[in-house]
Order: structure tokens, then C-alpha cells, then sequence
């Protein structure tokens, strides 16, 4: 789509002043999708030169937000890990033609805050940090889970700019587990939840998304036992907090996560129950 209202296209680089009607354009699969009449001026971020994947001396992986899905789900198949194969389930779970996994990035899904979208599934539930650089310069960073406040909304300031997301050996070394739900064999997600457990202490993590309005991360001390997982997640996401849209009502939004995270539980747990292996869709 054309957007006639913009007037200016600049190098990110370009130290130019941040002003009112300006955004960053990085795979463009979301701003060129529909009207921007909001919009003036696009700071293409195609040059900064950002490595889109690199291992960092501590043994944490970094990914640039301007890391195209493509690019990260070729490097989950050959990524030495044991949580491996939870980047190309995300991957596959964004249900895009070839077009936009070759242009979409793992920034651009993070910072649209769309519920169902699973780079937030992923880096969310390998407790990711966001590095967040700001127009004065200055740096800080968040988690994933904090990152993402609301459908289509996250804590980034006026002008600030996600640099990368960071996942640590630790959360790279999890054993995961990864469920699915929609209300079509190729829809959207209406519901994806992730567990995994800690190599170093076994603790549980369990992170619910899709079916909420963000990311939410429950943590054990182990693996629970199903009436505790439950009690968990019921009191963590409240009623307001199931999303509600064309891919799912919150009622069956709230089943199909507490179906799943129980799948996931007796998997994770090795109780060899009926939901041990399989997923849903």
C-alpha cells in the first residue's frame, strides 16, 4: 500500500532531530499493510548494519530487531541448544507467506504488541531482554514480558528504538514445550503457551500468549501439580485480561490456555499422561 502521506524517507543513522509524525521502518510488513495518515517521515533502519544473529562472549544469543524471521528460523535449525526447536515452532506459528518472512523482523512482530504475535511468544518465554535505545542516546533494557503492555501497545518512549533481543545460555538450555490452538487448521493464534524448565535449578516456567492482552510469565519452583498450575494462572490473568477478537472469544481463549499449559505440564513433568505428546491446533 502507498502511504501518501509520507514526505521523507531517511537513513536510521542520520543523528536528525525525532519529530512529531515520524516512525521506524524496518520490514515494512505492518506500516506499508494499511493507512498511516499519522504518518511523515520514515527512518529505514535496512542500514544500520546490525548483525541479525551473534553469540556474545557470555554465551547469551543476540537478535536484532532488524533479524527478518527467515533469517532466525534457519539459525533455530542449526542452533546447538537445547530449547532449539522452540524457534522454529514460533516460526512456523506466524502463518505468513514467503514474502513477509523474508522482509518481517523479529523487532517489527515485538513492537506491533499484537497478541498473537510469536517472536513475543518466543523471546517471552526464554525470558528475553529488550535493549531500548533512546533519542538522547541512552540505554536501557526490559523484559519481554514487560515489554509488552497491552494489544498493540509497549513501554517504548517517544522515538526510542528496540536494538535487539537477548536470550541467555540458561534460558537457551530450557527443556520446552510448545502448545498451539486456533479456530483454523492456518489461523491466527488463539492461543500459544509455552513451558519450560530450568537446567541449572528444574525450576517452571509457564508463559501464556494469544489468548491474552500481553505476555503473561508464571514461574515455580518445580514442576506444579495440576490444581496448583491452575490456581496459578487463574490468579494471575484475570477476567479483562483474555483477549477478545475474531480469532477467539475469551472464554474459549481461557479453556484452550489452561487446556494447553496442563498439556504442557504433564509433558514437562514426565507423567506420561494423555496429553503427553501431541498438540492442538
Amino acid at each position: 500500500m502507498d502511504l501518501n502521506t509520507v514526505v521523507e524517507v531517511c537513513d536510521g543513522r542520520d543523528r536528525v532531530p525525532w519529530r512529531a509524525g515520524d516512525a521506524w521502518l524496518g520490514g515494512g510488513t505492518y506500516l506499508f499493510s494499511e493507512p498511516q495518515p499519522h504518518l511523515r517521515r520514515l527512518r529505514d533502519l535496512s542500514r544500520m548494519g546490525w548483525e541479525p544473529l551473534r553469540r556474545l562472549p557470555d554465551g547469551s544469543l543476540e537478535i536484532a530487531a532488524t533479524c527478518t524471521i527467515a533469517r532466525l528460523s534457519r539459525y533455530g535449525k542449526e542452533l546447538e541448544a537445547v530449547a532449539a526447536p522452540l524457534v522454529e515452532q514460533c516460526c512456523r506459528a506466524f502463518l505468513a507467506s514467503f514474502k513477509i518472512w523474508n522482509m518481517a523482523t523479529v523487532g517489527g512482530n515485538l513492537c506491533n504488541a499484537l497478541p498473537a504475535g510469536p517472536m513475543i511468544s518466543l523471546t517471552a518465554a526464554l525470558d528475553g531482554r529488550c535493549t531500548l535505545l533512546a533519542q538522547d542516546g541512552s540505554v536501557r533494557s526490559v523484559s519481554v514480558a514487560e515489554f509488552v503492555t497491552g494489544p498493540g501497545t509497549k513501554v517504548l518512549a517517544e522515538g526510542e528504538l528496540l536494538r535487539a533481543v537477548t536470550l541467555s545460555p540458561r534460558a537457551l538450555g530450557s527443556r520446552t514445550a510448545f502448545r498451539q490452538a486456533s479456530l483454523y487448521g492456518l489461523g491466527r493464534s488463539g492461543a500459544l503457551v509455552i513451558g519450560a524448565v530450568d537446567p541449572v535449578d528444574a525450576s517452571f516456567a509457564v508463559t501464556i500468549t494469544a489468548a491474552t492482552v500481553r505476555p503473561f510469565r508464571l514461574r515455580f519452583p518445580d514442576v506444579p501439580g495440576p490444581e496448583a498450575l491452575r490456581a496459578a494462572i487463574g490468579a494471575a490473568v484475570e477476567d479483562r485480561d483474555w483477549y477478545d477478537d475474531i480469532h477467539g472469544l475469551p472464554a474459549w481463549r481461557r479453556h484452550m490456555a489452561f487446556r494447553l499449559a496442563e498439556e504442557i505440564r504433564a509433558e514437562l513433568a514426565g507423567d506420561g499422561g494423555r496429553f503427553a505428546s501431541g498438540g492442538a491446533r
